[in-house]
């Protein structure tokens, strides 16, 4: 598959990161061009300075890994993470008022939307479907799309499962063409990534990336 690097985001989120980790992601994110690097928020503001002559983006997390966090709380964490230098947000949505029936989700998914397109970056919305049948799933992307997302996202890789094909090709019969889907979580080979490409993901989150690159040398 060509030009695969330009859907992995090329990921560290691990609890024990520490500073080798991301100068070893800065590396290959400037050999293999990846289209995005995610990272803690308290690395964004290296990583940005070291990239910065690159057009890969730097992407960072808010509300992780849970997502029950106040929205003001989630807001914050966003400007300071686009104020130090994050291209893209990956916000985990409050899953607790989805379960529990509340309209809010889509509340504070369009706040975070309206001020992310205001400064001109990118928010991405983690439904963790691990934790969702498929009507929740139909229904959170629903609400996402509504909210005015870009993207729909698969997980944080902290749940018991990850992105599945038939959660991809289920999303992406769901979202509008506009709003893209990153599936993430436990992918670890070339043929899923392929697959889930094929599916209708549009990025690939992965801890893998050089991994999954080695396997599209050995298929070409």
């Amino acid at each position: 598959m060509k030009n695969l690097e330009r859907y992995i985001e090329q990921t560290v989120l691990k609890p024990l990161t520490v500073d080798a980790d991301i100068e070893l992601l800065i590396a290959e994110a400037r050999k293999y061009n990846f289209v995005g690097v995610c990272v803690p928020p308290f690395w964004v503001k290296k990583v940005k300075r070291e990239l910065a002559d690159t057009d890969t983006q730097v992407v960072t997390v808010v509300g992780f890994p849970l997502g029950y966090n106040m929205t003001e709380t989630k807001v914050f964490e966003t400007q300071q993470a686009i104020r130090n230098g994050a291209d893209e947000i990956d916000v985990v949505w409050s899953l607790t008022s989805f379960k529990t029936g509340m309209n809010w989700p889509k509340i504070e998914l369009a706040k975070l939307a309206t001020f992310c397109h205001e400064e001109e970056r990118l928010l991405k919305v983690i439904i963790e479907t691990a934790y969702l049948d498929e009507k929740e799933i139909i229904t959170a992307c629903e609400i996402c799309s509504d909210a005015g997302v870009d993207f729909v996202k698969t997980s944080t890789g902290f749940a018991p499962e990850g992105a599945k094909v038939e959660h991809i090709s289920l999303m992406r019969s769901i979202l509008p063409s506009n709003v893209g889907i990153k599936a993430s979580g436990g992918i670890k080979t070339y043929e899923q990534a392929v697959a889930l490409i094929h599916a209708g993901a549009d990025r690939i989150g992965t801890s893998a990336g050089l991994q999954i690159l080695e396997g599209l040398v050995k298929n070409s």
